[in-house]
């Protein structure tokens, strides 16, 4: 296939080198990023989409997403395949989708989950919105970039489902480090708590998978000084999303609120900015009562 693949960052860049590998022609767009393996650079975003079979965005935010879309959807081929994978509001998604389906474009949104190695390994998530001719069409690129992939629903769902994981995943990853840290204090060894919640009723993938405290389980951004492999600031996108979402559908999220608040000021009161969501374990570590 001809795809044109526009956000090549530390998420996209993998992403359209590994369809490349697989014997794909990639035409790439990106204001910053550089050409990743195997990718041919277009001069402009309508370059990369002109003739193209299928087109993925890989973007920061949903407004970057419409404005994006406002400007490849007149230069796309009707009956052009369009994968959305960035992470933005359910509403943005679904009013790209309704604006690309009035253009007789078919479109999927599919955010993922499983990070910049997930991205570099070919093993992400994806979690897919639209139509069933729409995800029977993705699917085989979604198996190339990815391991898993769930068909959520229709136009919207694949960023429902992200919104909802994230805010399991960042409320999930604070009550982890207050744990180890409450650990320290009480005395009691980082293995041994590993040892005992990895196999019982605290079993979760931030301890089992992701493990916030370095050489503890398998290797995580811990072990690297908290490079991102998620930045915390990402978790306050994904959070503050969740919040969006639940307040346009008057759902009640104490938690996801309460994370939201604690990585906020992780992120713009503390260090936390360029440093991994699990950083938080260094800062509960000193981190005193209040």
């Amino acid at each position: 296939m001809k795809i044109g693949f526009i956000g090549l960052g530390n998420m996209g860049g993998p992403m359209a080198a590994n369809l490349v590998t697989a014997g794909h022609d990639v035409i790439g767009f990106d204001i910053h990023a550089a050409a990743p393996d195997g990718v041919k650079m277009a001069a402009h975003a309508t370059d990369a989409v002109t003739g193209a079979d299928c087109v993925i965005t890989m973007l920061p935010n949903g407004a970057i997403l419409r404005s994006v879309a406002a400007e490849i959807l007149p230069a796309m081929a009707a009956g052009c395949l369009f994968i959305d994978c960035s992470t933005v509001d359910v509403i943005s998604a679904r009013d790209v989708a309704a604006d690309a389906n009035a253009a007789d474009i078919v479109a999927v949104d599919a955010p993922v989950s499983g990070g910049t190695t997930g991205a570099a390994a070919g093993t992400l998530t994806f979690m897919a919105g639209g139509s069933d001719d729409g995800f029977a069409r993705a699917a085989p690129l979604f198996d190339i970039m990815g391991s898993k992939t769930v068909h959520c629903g229709d136009a919207g769902a694949g960023q429902a489902a992200k919104i909802c994981n994230n805010m399991i995943l960042g409320v999930t990853m604070i009550v982890t480090c207050e744990s180890i840290a409450l650990a320290d204090k009480l005395g009691l060894d980082r293995q041994k708590l590993f040892d005992v919640v990895s196999t019982s009723s605290g079993y979760s993938w931030t301890m089992n998978a992701y493990c916030p405290a370095p050489g503890i389980g398998p290797t995580s951004p811990a072990d690297n000084d908290y490079k991102p492999g998620f930045a915390a600031e990402m978790m306050v996108k994904d959070l503050g999303l969740s919040q969006q979402a639940a307040e346009a559908v008057n759902a009640e999220t104490p938690l996801g609120a309460a994370a939201l608040a604690e990585y906020i000021q992780f992120v713009e009161e503390e260090d936390g900015r360029g440093r991994d969501f699990s950083a938080m374990l260094p800062r509960f570590e000193t981190k005193p009562r209040t």
